[in-house]
């Protein structure tokens, strides 16, 4: 039984608005890519990516072959950072290559910057408005009518893909100068969906351990998210508790037997189902981890899959003391809905998957604050957005978030 609490159920009324991507999966469909830009009735494609993926021939060449003659360029020019700059730089690079199509290569940060520019390429201002918007807004607004498409290829395991948002930053450091301070903010439409993913395991299997390991706790954590959110329904209850079990089988095996295909395949299926209806218009499953994972990556160097490993157990335990959390459901997700416990069952599951993956478990061994920090950082988290996404009865205070951390450090 629940301590405190309840959830909205299966006989809740609810709207479920969703235009998802076509998904391609499977060994080597990057080779189709050609294939799938006819199916959008496009015809020439630039590539955004970062510098390590645009120079590394077992991950680029595959995307140039499948490409074929609908290639028009490579912009290997992604950070993390995703800053406005970078955006209006792979904008003239579109232009240059006469291109029709993004493909987002790589992770989130890419697919991010290729949102922002295909959004660029149909604003008619000068980039120095676009800069005083974002600073003094947060966003940037998107102008009426189509934008180019995205067709996305992952190469890591955050589950980034089936989103309708996007992270932009801007700083006067940048050459184009387009604001006079630091500035994190972010987009958001419908249009912003792309039009078509493609999880080839093969691709995936290119990039190094560290890097997916890190990734997947964050793609991990949105089906456990998914489950608990307060604006869940039956047909993301439906993808997430499918593809958590997948993810969770596939990420163990990762552990033991290191990166290659068949690992992999188990993990992206599973990683294209916990994604399912994530992000809709007006609604939004990503919750009370993420919050966590934004306050302490927002202005600190932790890597954001490394926040969501320290802080993962932590947080459930806290929301399972907090509010019922749906904890049958998350158990028979994660195989074990015979336990006497479902919230410690629950936790001990993610647990497991975290050192599997080999991550950081204590945030004093990430770049991330010092405790003396953790006010303002407790702070930060309550006020981002996905906080509102929990459970309905699910009133977090600051000095209860601080306590998380504290927990955690």
């Amino acid at each position: 039984m629940s301590p405190v609490g309840s959830h909205r159920d299966g006989d809740d009324p609810f709207r479920f608005e969703y235009d998802p991507a076509v998904l391609r999966y499977g060994v080597d469909a990057v080779a189709d890519l050609s294939d799938e830009l006819d199916a959008h009735d496009v015809e020439r494609a630039l590539v955004v990516c970062g510098s390590t993926v645009g120079n590394t021939p077992a991950v680029i060449d595959p995307v140039r072959d499948g490409l074929g003659d609908r290639l028009g360029g490579v912009f290997a020019e992604t950070t993390p950072a995703k800053t406005l700059s970078t955006a209006y730089d792979a904008m003239e690079a579109m232009e240059a290559a006469d291109a029709d199509v993004l493909v987002s290569l790589g992770g989130g940060s890419s697919l991010d910057v290729a949102k922002v520019t295909s959004v660029l390429a149909v604003d008619d201002r000068e980039p120095q408005a676009v800069g005083r918007e974002l600073a003094e807004t947060g966003t940037v607004s998107i102008p009426d009518g189509s934008l180019a498409p995205i067709v996305a290829v992952p190469t890591t395991l955050a589950g980034a893909d089936l989103s309708m948002v996007a992270g932009v930053t801007a700083s006067p450091d940048e050459e184009r100068g387009l604001v006079d301070r630091q500035v994190s903010g972010g987009i958001g439409d419908p249009r912003l969906m792309p039009r078509a993913v493609v999880y080839d395991p093969a691709l995936v299997a290119t990039t190094p351990r560290n890097v997916l390991a890190g990734s997947a706790m964050n793609g991990f954590d949105k089906g456990i998210e998914t489950l608990y959110a307060g604006k869940a329904t039956p047909i993301t209850d439906a993808t997430a508790a499918r593809g958590l079990g997948l993810m969770q089988a596939g990420l163990l095996r990762l552990g033991e037997e290191g990166v290659n295909t068949d690992v992999l395949k188990p993990v992206l299926k599973g990683l294209l189902l916990v994604q399912y209806g994530i992000s809709r218009p007006g609604d939004g499953t990503l919750s009370l981890i993420h919050a966590f994972g934004h306050g302490l990556t927002r202005t600190y160097a932790v890597q954001q899959g490394h926040a969501h490993a320290v802080v993962a157990p932590h947080v459930l335990r806290y929301l399972f003391e907090q509010v019922e959390g749906r904890r049958d459901l998350l158990a028979d997700a994660l195989g074990a809905g015979d336990a006497d416990d479902p919230a410690a069952a629950v936790v001990e599951r993610v647990t497991a998957v975290r050192g599997a993956l080999d991550l950081p478990t204590r945030l004093r061994d990430v770049d991330g604050p010092d405790r003396e920090e953790f006010p303002a950082v407790a702070e930060d988290i309550l006020a981002d957005s996905f906080v509102a996404n929990g459970p309905a009865d699910l009133d977090p205070t600051a000095e209860e978030i601080e306590r998380v951390l504290d927990d955690a450090w």
